[in-house]
């Protein structure tokens, strides 16, 4: 029986379209690198939303197929999945809407400081907690830079200007394919007038460390910084140092340099910081549409097919019989 291991949690219809197509599912109990390994090494195909360990194909010899329920393909080493024939697949828009709307709950967050006044009020007399939203900021008429505007960047451009009346700016490496709602910028002209910086590019070795301290230097020092990209693409130490110092207003990350954020991070002792596990993505209605989806895909490479978003077509043109 072909057997697909779930490394983080999916929608049941996910695992019943798995197990309706005869497939045993394995569900890990909790997603460390130990547990990961251990399980793979029974498993044909796996469904992945938290990074796999670099060693996994080689502890994992019977894996043939990966899907990554969302887009990040840094969650796989690829260069070891090619050269052992293993597939690999991801589901690109399929979250891109709850990423949107999280990005602007973000900039809404940020703004009018919910968080700092959330927990004064619990712990402060009621006039000092009230007093903290004295520097608060209707977004409408604020600028919202975005840094790749993807199916993600393109839906928090379109919310920002139409539903917010904010102005949008864009940058990207194919500024031609920027929507009609955003400006197209350069990325010193976009960091020098956004009030809010959201950082939706993926990671690549262009990206890694494109907001390094020169560029986290150039943003306004009233302005925010959102990243629900890879944490890679911003230099964290720089950031750390950067919002210690106040020179940017504060932050709310999704993603961190190291996948995991360990307990007593530097982060941890940040109050202008907002942090969230690598959850921007994940709703009932996006994690419904992808665990279908995803189900689907794995069982799709299980069964010799080419799944309909292919990341690594290295590996399927090695895996052709006349290749082998």
């Amino acid at each position: 029986m072909t057997r697909v291991l779930i490394t983080d949690p999916i929608d049941a219809s996910g695992e019943e379209l798995l197990r309706a197509r005869g497939a045993e599912v394995v569900l890990a109990p909790e997603g460390s690198p130990e547990t990961i390994r251990r399980l793979a090494r029974e498993a044909d195909g796996a469904i992945i939303r938290s990074k796999l360990p670099q060693d996994i194909f080689e502890a994992a010899p019977r894996l043939r197929a990966v899907t990554i329920h969302g887009t990040g393909t840094d969650l796989v080493p690829l260069a070891s999945a090619n050269a052992r024939g293993v597939l690999v697949a991801n589901l690109p828009g399929e979250n891109a809407q709850s990423v949107a709307e999280y990005c602007v709950m973000a900039m809404l967050m940020l703004a009018r400081n919910v968080i700092g006044i959330a927990t004064a009020i619990r712990t402060q007399p009621w006039d000092q907690a009230r007093a903290l939203s004295a520097a608060a900021r209707e977004i409408a008429g604020l600028t919202a830079g975005i840094v790749g505007v993807g199916q993600i960047g393109k839906r928090v451009a379109r919310m920002c200007r139409t539903g917010f009346d904010m102005k949008v700016l864009g940058n990207q490496r194919r500024m031609d394919r920027l929507p009609p709602e955003a400006q197209g910028a350069d990325l010193d002209k976009l960091l020098a007038q956004s009030d809010f910086v959201v950082i939706a590019c993926p990671l690549t070795p262009e990206t890694q460390h494109l907001f390094n301290a020169k560029r986290l230097a150039a943003m306004k020092t009233s302005a925010w910084l959102i990243n629900v990209g890879r944490g890679p693409v911003i230099d964290e130490g720089a950031l750390i140092d950067a919002l210690r110092a106040k020179r940017i207003a504060g932050a709310m990350l999704d993603v961190y340099e190291h996948y995991r954020i360990a307990p007593g991070h530097p982060l941890f002792d940040l109050d202008n910081v907002i942090l969230t596990p690598h959850l921007a993505g994940s709703t009932r209605e996006s994690r419904a549409r992808a665990s279908v989806r995803a189900a689907d895909e794995t069982l799709r490479m299980l069964a010799g097919e080419k799944p309909r978003n292919l990341v690594n077509p290295e590996a399927w043109h090695a895996r052709r019989p006349e290749n082998l």
